[in-house]
């Protein structure tokens, strides 16, 4: 475990490897699992924003799944997540290719909205969890559909913590991200 900041960082985002490889996944993270995408408070208000710039990204189920349940839902232990369409897929998803993309990056990258997606999307191999006392854990999600995007990370030399390098800046700074990054060059020099 490593301590930066008073965030506690999983010795696995450094040691462990990652690329996402969408053409063999097919975006499942986005279709899988049990929830939503985690969401942050101050992104509750930004999917209000920018709901009606996205819309046009999204699949008729997702906007029909918005439109019903709202563009965020809050689970049973009160955290905030997207909505989920029948089957699982998020309601932000849309298909292109057969492959799951995500409408809100989709129009940011045509410049429509400056909010890329989620920070937890953006960060994901990389899950935040909080202690009782409020302190945020760093933890790699190993996720067997995640497979080839271990394999491709091995192939390519690619660390979690750099594959997320501009997600880890976005959500907590240069400066983290500068320390953590001294912190792997460290360990893998000792090794």
């Amino acid at each position: 475990m490593i301590l930066i900041d008073d965030i506690i960082v999983s010795d696995e985002i450094i040691e462990n490897k990652f690329v996402c490889n969408l053409n063999a996944c097919k975006g499942a993270c986005c279709v899988e699992g049990e929830s939503g995408a985690p969401l942050e408070l101050e992104e509750l208000e930004a999917l209000e924003k920018i709901y009606l710039k996205v819309k046009k990204y999204l699949s008729p189920e997702g906007i029909k799944i918005l439109e019903e349940k709202g563009l965020y839902v809050q689970d049973k232990k009160g955290a905030y997540k997207t909505p989920l369409m029948k089957g699982g897929a998020c309601a932000y998803v849309r298909y292109e290719n057969g492959i799951a993309q995500c409408g809100i990056q989709q129009a940011h990258r045509e410049g429509k909205i400056k909010f890329l997606k989620p920070v937890s999307c953006h960060l994901y191999p990389i899950r935040i969890t909080k202690s009782r006392l409020g302190r945020e854990h760093l933890n790699y999600e190993e996720w067997e559909i995640c497979a080839p995007a271990c394999s491709l990370g091995k192939n390519l030399k690619v660390p979690v913590y750099k594959f997320v390098k501009d997600a880890l800046i976005r959500k907590y700074g240069q400066e983290f991200y500068d320390a953590l990054e001294k912190i792997a060059d460290d360990k893998i020099y000792k090794k």
